[in-house]
């Protein structure tokens, strides 16, 4: 039997990257899960890779009306959650003199306000023992430049964990944060104009990681798994740092 079997999950960003390999490591664990996105594309093929036990909702976290929509097709469908993965997010590589009042609304629009309300529009279809994995960042900790707006907004994310784990802890229900570092997944390239930037970024990012490269997402889907589960049954509040060791040697 699955480590989360019966259970059923919505993830956030679920069409790629970290979100995508978490959705394709539950559904093999026994979850159901709702994968949310903003692209029907990209969901309708994620669907296709996860297979089977997986519902596609098209929406932006950022409103307010998909996220209605979002849990009244998870209220139909399965009448009650016990899992949420707050993953989608945003990052655009700004320094401080470059950053308009439009990236910074953006930035915190989608990684801070939309994930806040992903949270609380979920209260009442969250069962007693729900499990809450908020998708934060290494960044977080550190002074990166040209990522101060990011940082900040999963500064934030950090903050609510702390918050929501004493807020709900009279119903059993868990709140963590996974930081990662940097990750190989879509989220890089668009981050740079051209491909020879980002991958001097790359390798920049796996000479200064202890552990001298960067991280895979089926990796942070095994993290998110330990924290969604009963693996993680005494763990409330925590930060679970997957980054190869750069915020912490």
């Amino acid at each position: 039997m699955g480590k989360l079997q019966g259970k059923t999950a919505v993830i956030t960003g679920g069409s790629s990257g970290i979100g995508l390999a978490t959705a394709v490591r539950f559904v093999a664990e026994g979850a159901h899960v709702f994968i949310v996105g903003r692209r029907q594309s990209e969901l309708d093929k994620a669907a296709g890779i996860i297979g089977s036990n997986v519902t596609a909702v098209q929406g932006d976290i950022t409103s307010l009306d998909d996220l209605d929509r979002l849990y009244e097709v998870v209220r139909r469908e399965k009448q009650s959650l016990d899992i949420i993965v707050a993953g989608a997010g945003y990052v655009e590589v700004a320094g401080t003199e470059a950053v308009t009042p439009e990236h910074f609304d953006k930035t915190f629009g989608i990684n801070a306000r939309g994930t806040y309300f992903t949270v609380q529009k979920a209260l009442p279809l969250l069962r007693d023992g729900a499990s809450i994995v908020l998708i934060a960042s290494g960044m977080h900790m550190k002074g990166f430049p040209a990522y101060g707006t990011y940082a900040a907004s999963k500064a934030a994310i950090r903050s609510f964990a702390r918050t929501w784990a004493a807020e709900f802890k009279g119903r059993g229900i868990r709140v963590n944060t996974l930081s990662p570092g940097l990750i190989e997944t879509p989220i890089i390239d668009p981050q740079f104009a051209t491909k020879e930037e980002a991958d001097a970024a790359r390798a920049m990012f796996e000479r200064i990681t202890p552990l001298g490269r960067i991280g895979r997402a089926d990796e942070m889907a095994s993290a998110a798994l330990f924290l969604a589960s009963d693996d993680s049954s005494y763990s409330t509040g925590i930060d679970l740092i997957a980054d190869g060791g750069i915020t912490q040697l």
